[in-house]
């Protein structure tokens, strides 16, 4: 008998940005998918229309694109199971959770919110301070098991607004073989009875989850773990729709946990400690407040998938580094982690620092170039590529190639004379005046050239090289800091140059 393909899914809810858990779901699906040459599909779970947020879903796609794990199926391009938005199939949900309730497995609930607040407020003990609708509820509110068929059919009838809820077993047994847990077990008494299909006829999550994935024959599903509370809920469906033999293996995936380790990391977290949580920058509608994402502070995207991928697993080599070819290649799901993983801001930007210093420098310019442009400076490509491959030793992110390189596009505004004025003669200063006669009549401006000169002049008038190094960086720069001294003049160009040392020398002898 031939293999079913393996054809795994990302299905999101459009209510907002994209949380690192969501991206490292979508990568351990993406090279689950690649490593067994299956289909990584997205499909939008939108079917809670008071969540839904405009301009999610585009998002969402961008996120995908950007980070290069793009789908093979999906609403933006199409495929053999379309449609791919879940309130585009709202259809075919009633037909099955009809289905459940001609077959005893659910039932008809109309109880008002004001009847369901009153259920919880009469059942509530100190024994059990959040009482649930489920088995033991079920009988004393107003539903198509406690009513009889004529009542039931009655209010139906007359279009008595209603939901569709599971009818939970008492005291079942229900387990499953989780492909990083292991051997997961359930009672049903600890479920309640879950809404299956709403008032509006939109599904809630449990039933379009496991319709779809049965629709679209997926084979693998990849969540986190905290959705193992609901997985008794889909075991059930799964059974109760005959369809149980065809059901996914899942795995569910560790937390991604705040840096203290307490807890799942959030928004709120990131907000507060001062670091992303969302792949990319996201504007609230309705606030207009912005998020800041991974990808606007000058991450780039290979090392954010890097970072991503050792949240959780590991191949046991001790390795850190991997492109997106080894991780394929390496990825094994024996070897992700059961417990949750700590997030570490600094140890992100490390990869991303590894990342940098390896990345060709006309990539560099092309992702530093919007970057100077909001400074207010244009250069050319080819002049930002050698910037960026003179200072990208000293950034974590790409936009730090200004803080490490901003002098090369721009003069010094000031100067720091205190670090020269100590040691400061007038000796130094014609040195300074001689030398730029120098560099005018030098006509192959390069490195080398610039270095003996420099050194040649300062032997004969017996100054030592090193006490005229820093006046120079800081006629430069402005400052201590910078690449090669003589590796910044070549770049800036003969006439930059001169026209620096001698704004330099009027700060400093000012």
């Amino acid at each position: 008998m031939q293999q079913q393909k393996v054809r795994v899914r990302f299905a999101p809810s459009p209510t907002g940005g994209l949380h690192l858990g969501g991206v490292r779901t979508v990568l351990f699906n993406y090279l689950f998918a690649k490593q067994h040459d299956g289909e990584f599909i997205l499909r939008i779970e939108d079917t809670d229309q008071t969540r839904y947020v405009p301009g999610a879903e585009e998002y969402i796609i961008e996120c995908l694109k950007w980070c290069g794990l793009e789908a093979n199926e999906g609403p933006h391009v199409g495929g053999p199971y379309a449609p791919y938005r879940q309130s585009e199939r709202k259809a075919q949900y009633r037909e099955y959770a009809e289905q459940l309730v001609k077959n005893g497995y659910a039932y008809y609930a109309f109880d008002t919110p004001e009847e369901l607040e009153a259920m919880r407020a009469n059942l509530k003990t100190a024994e059990n301070p959040s009482p649930q609708y489920n088995y033991a509820a079920r009988l004393q509110m107003r539903n198509s098991v406690s009513l009889s068929p004529e009542e039931t059919a009655a209010l139906l009838e007359k279009g008595t607004p209603h939901v569709v809820r599971i009818k939970m077993p008492a005291n079942e047994e229900v387990s499953f073989t989780d492909l990083i847990r292991g051997h997961v077990q359930f009672n049903t008494d600890t479920v309640d009875d879950k809404v299956l299909l709403k008032a509006d006829g939109m599904p809630t999550y449990h039933l379009a989850v496991v319709v779809d994935d049965y629709l679209m024959k997926i084979t693998h599903a990849f969540r986190g773990e905290e959705w193992l509370p609901s997985a008794p809920v889909h075991l059930l469906l799964w059974k109760y729709l005959g369809w149980e033999a065809e059901m996914p293996k899942w795995a569910h995936l560790p937390l991604i946990l705040k840096p203290d380790g307490h807890g799942k990391l959030s928004k709120r977290d990131g907000d507060r400690l001062g670091f992303p949580v969302y792949a990319m920058n996201w504007t609230d509608p309705k606030t207009n407040e912005i998020t800041k994402g991974f990808r606007e502070i000058g991450f780039l995207p290979e090392a954010f998938l890097n970072m991503l991928v050792m949240l959780g697993w590991n191949d046991g080599t001790g390795k850190e580094i991997f492109s997106m070819t080894e991780m394929i290649e390496r990825f094994s799901l024996d070897r992700v982690h059961k417990s949750g993983a700590k997030f570490d801001f600094e140890k992100a930007k490390w990869f991303n620092h590894e990342y940098i210093v390896k990345t060709d420098d006309n990539r560099l310019a092309e992702l530093f170039a919007p970057v100077l442009k909001e400074k207010g400076e244009n250069a050319s490509m080819e002049y930002i590529a050698k910037i960026a491959g003179m200072v990208k030793e000293r950034c974590h992110f790409v936009n730090e190639i200004w803080d490490h390189g901003f002098f090369f596009f721009q003069r010094p505004q000031n100067y720091d004379v205190a670090a020269v004025k100590p040691k400061w003669t007038p000796e130094k200063s014609q040195f300074f005046m001689d030398w730029a006669s120098v560099l005018e009549s030098m006509s192959d401006f390069t490195l080398e050239n610039i270095e003996e000169s420099f050194k040649t002049l300062a032997t004969s008038i017996n100054i030592k090289v090193g006490e005229l190094q820093l006046p120079f960086r800081i006629m430069l720069c402005g400052g201590k800091f910078g690449p090669t001294v003589f590796n910044i003049a070549e770049t800036l160009g003969k006439h930059e140059t001169i026209e620096r040392i001698v704004k330099g020398l009027d700060a400093i002898n000012a």
